[in-house]
């Protein structure tokens, strides 16, 4: 019996997706995570200036999304946004050169660490104001609505902005119209450096939602595949036409909650427990237990996405500052009102 029960020990666990779906997770959770390995080194060399926040350690959600909603979609999140941004199509080269305040930046240099943007992959965003990008979701999924599309807005933020007053306004206006808007709350357990279970007693910030008789759910958010399933959930509730959804997606950061936090609110056994769930570690175990790729490969893999960030570094420092003339381009546009004159 005990040499039964061994041989079924060893058995191989069926996986769940194809050899791509793995491998492109795998690869888009390395992007990121080398991508802000490369920027945390670059602002230690003064190439990147003010505020960053790095979005190393809670990986897997960027990549659920990617697999998770249509490319169609609409999404906006909060400051902690450079994994987004590449989860959503935007290459190493701009996102960089945004860093370093370059005019090849994805907003020509303008809007820092905070503020990427592209229209072109229906992405409006980073915020830095905390909170704000919960009405400015709601309002971009509306005119969804209004269009009459299927497209739905995922509107992401952090636990901090939970807290803020214009979630509850529009939660109450997102279900009370039927909006089709995908809240997610990237729950990492920290709003900057106070933890939750100190600014409210409601721990599980999912149940929020159950105010407005809002469908929610919490998330494994160190799992990919997690991510994902509990996006095609949401979303194909939201394409129905029966108004949104919330996910409470429970991460964790790695690093401070900025460049300039060294995380000593944090013991190192906390940190360190969080560090074996790795979602890359994870990811890579199954890839080569189900026989998806040989460790040369994930070496090659992990090779190539290196020389990726050396050249978007090379580029961001090898391009130019804007133009000082250039300064209120793009950022105000002259009108003329005729009611006005």
């Amino acid at each position: 019996m005990t040499q039964v029960l061994e041989k079924k020990s060893k058995k191989t666990t069926k996986p769940k997706y194809s050899k791509k779906q793995y491998l492109d997770w795998y690869k888009m959770m390395v992007r990121i995570r080398k991508f802000e390995e490369k920027t945390l080194y670059c602002y230690s060399l003064q190439k990147i200036r003010g505020f960053c926040h790095v979005y190393i350690g809670q990986e897997a959600i960027a990549a659920g999304l990617t697999s998770g909603i249509t490319a169609d979609d609409k999404l906006v999140t909060a400051y902690r946004q450079h994994g987004i941004a590449l989860a959503r199509g935007m290459d190493s080269n701009s996102c960089m050169a945004e860093l370093f305040g370059k005019v090849t930046g994805c907003v020509k240099g303008k809007g820092g660490s905070m503020h990427f943007f592209s229209k072109e992959h229906n992405y409006f965003g980073g915020n830095g104001i905390v909170g704000a990008q919960i009405p400015i979701g709601t309002g971009i999924a509306f005119a969804e609505k209004y269009r009459g599309s299927k497209n739905l807005c995922v509107t992401m933020f952090g636990d901090g902005a939970a807290r803020q007053g214009a979630l509850y306004e529009s939660f109450n206006m997102a279900m009370t119209w039927k909006i089709p808007v995908l809240y997610i709350v990237e729950n990492n357990g920290y709003a900057m450096g106070t933890s939750v279970s100190r600014t409210s007693n409601v721990k599980d910030i999912h149940t929020v939602g159950e105010a407005f008789d809002m469908p929610s759910e919490a998330v494994d958010g160190m799992s990919p595949e997690a991510v994902h399933e509990a996006l095609q959930r949401a979303a194909k509730h939201i394409r129905a036409g029966k108004g949104p959804y919330f996910l409470e997606i429970k991460t964790y950061r790695y690093k401070g909650h900025s460049v300039s936090d060294p995380g000593k609110y944090r013991t190192k056994d906390e940190l360190n427990d969080y560090k074996e769930k790795d979602p890359i570690k994870i990811t890579e175990k199954k890839i080569l237990e189900y026989k998806y790729a040989t460790k040369k490969e994930i070496e090659k893999i992990n090779d190539t996405i290196d020389k990726e960030m050396e050249a978007a570094v090379k580029f961001a420092d090898e391009s130019e500052y804007p133009l000082g003339s250039e300064l209120y381009d793009d950022n105000y546009v002259q009108e003329n009102y005729p009611f006005l004159t």
